[in-house]
C-alpha cells in the first residue's frame, strides 16, 4: 500500500520532476473514487458552492459547509492529501481567527493542508498559519474571491505582479501555490524561479502539477466550461440513460422483476 502524500512528497516529485496530480470533491463517494485511483491531492475547493449547491460564485460558501465537505471527503481518503479551501472572509479579518479558521480544517475535518487566495496581502496569514503547523497551499493569478474586483473571470497576465507575488508567498511559508488563469510562459517563469511546487489550472504545461474541478473533468457540469477544461467522461450522460431506462421499466411493470423480490 502506498503511503499518504505529505508535504515532503510533493516536493521530492518537483525535484525528480514527476507530475503531480490534483482534483476537486466535495464528497465520500467521489473522493474514495479520486484516492484509489492514485490522485496526489484532493481539493475540497469553494468552487462547491457552484458546483453542488448551484450558486453563481464561490462567496457565498461559508465555514462550517467547506467544514460538512472536507469532513466527507477525509474520511474517504488513505493516500491522497486533502486540503480544504479556505473560504471567503475566512481569513481576511484578524490574524487570530485566520489561524483559528484554518486550524478547524485540520482539527475538525481531518484536512492535511489548507488552501487561500492572494499574494502579498494575504503573506501575514500565510505566515502565521505556516508558524502554527498548518500546511497552506497558495493561489495566484485568476483568483474567483476577487472576481468582483478583478471585473470578472479574466486571464492574468501582470509578469511582474505574478513573480512577485510567487515569490512572497514561497517566503511566507507556503508549500505550494496554485496559478490559475496565466499564460503558459509566465507559468514556467514562476515554476523555474520558485523551490515550492506550482499547480496549475488554465496555466499551461509548464507547472509541477494540473487540478481541474471533477464535475467538470467527467462531465458532470452541463454548464459553461473554460477553455482550459477537457472533459474526460460523459458521467452525466451514461446517468442520464440508466435513469431514462429505470424510468421506462417501472411504468412498464418490468421492475422489480421476479429476479429483485424477496421469497
Amino acid at each position: 500500500m502506498q503511503s499518504r502524500v505529505t508535504t515532503s512528497t510533493l516536493m521530492k516529485m518537483k525535484q525528480d520532476g514527476k507530475k503531480i496530480t490534483a482534483l476537486t470533491a466535495y464528497d465520500f463517494p467521489f473522493a474514495g473514487m479520486l484516492d484509489q485511483s492514485g490522485i496526489d491531492i484532493i481539493l475540497v475547493g469553494d468552487s462547491l458552492g457552484m458546483v453542488v449547491q448551484g450558486k453563481e460564485n464561490t462567496l457565498p460558501v461559508t465555514m462550517d459547509e467547506s467544514i460538512y465537505h472536507t469532513s466527507m471527503v477525509s474520511r474517504a481518503c488513505s493516500y491522497s492529501m486533502v486540503v480544504g479551501d479556505m473560504p471567503f472572509m475566512s481569513y481576511h479579518g484578524s490574524i487570530d481567527k485566520a489561524v483559528e479558521n484554518a486550524g478547524r480544517f485540520l482539527k475538525e475535518a481531518g484536512a492535511h493542508a489548507v488552501k487561500l487566495e492572494g499574494g502579498a496581502a494575504v503573506c501575514p496569514a500565510i505566515n502565521a498559519m505556516a508558524s502554527s503547523g498548518i500546511p497552506v497551499q497558495a493561489h495566484i493569478g485568476l483568483t474567483p474571491q476577487s472576481v468582483h474586483q478583478m471585473g470578472g473571470f479574466k486571464v492574468q497576465r501582470d509578469e511582474e505582479r505574478l513573480l512577485q507575488d510567487a515569490r512572497d508567498v514561497q517566503a511566507a511559508g507556503a508549500f505550494s501555490v496554485v496559478l490559475e488563469g496565466i499564460p503558459s510562459a509566465i507559468s514556467a517563469k514562476i515554476t523555474k524561479e520558485l523551490q515550492i511546487t506550482t499547480i496549475g489550472i488554465g496555466a499551461g504545461t509548464e507547472c509541477d502539477g494540473q487540478i481541474l474541478v471533477l464535475h467538470d473533468a467527467i462531465g458532470i457540469n452541463d454548464r459553461f466550461l473554460p477553455k482550459f477544461v477537457k472533459k474526460y467522461a460523459d458521467v452525466a450522460g451514461v446517468a442520464k440513460q440508466g435513469i431514462e431506462q429505470y424510468i421506462k421499466e417501472v411504468k412498464a411493470g418490468d421492475f422489480p422483476s421476479k429476479e429483485y423480490e424477496y421469497k
